[in-house]
């Protein structure tokens, strides 16, 4: 089942209670014939009441491509129709094509 992903300003932190993350990087992987978008970029928790102070670098896979930059949000960003990787084989595949090229600790698949 397809779904829309709103694509988000690249290098611009973005604020949560505990931090902030900020995505760095778009990137789409061809993976059996298909290709599949992913966001790379890092977080960092600056306060939080259950742990200390960090970051990591993270990759979010939104999924397969089914229509690129096909709309506009009403924020005026771009949006791309996507679909879900929900094979167990794939998400594994994908996430170690992933890490091959990318400094990340965390995959993480919607």
């Amino acid at each position: 089942m397809a779904q829309e992903y709103t694509h988000q300003e690249l290098e611009k932190e973005v604020n949560f209670l505990a931090g902030y993350y900020i995505p760095l990087k778009e990137s789409k992987l061809e993976y059996n014939g298909r290709e599949v978008l992913y966001v790379s970029g890092t977080s960092v928790v600056e306060s939080s009441c259950c742990s200390s102070a960090g970051g990591c670098a993270y990759a979010i896979v939104p999924g397969y491509v089914v229509k690129w930059k096909s709309k506009t949000s009403d924020s005026g960003l771009p949006v791309t129709e996507v679909e879900p990787v929900t094979d167990k084989t794939a998400k594994r595949e994908i996430t170690a094509a992933i890490k091959e090229t990318n400094f990340v600790a965390n995959v993480d698949f919607w």
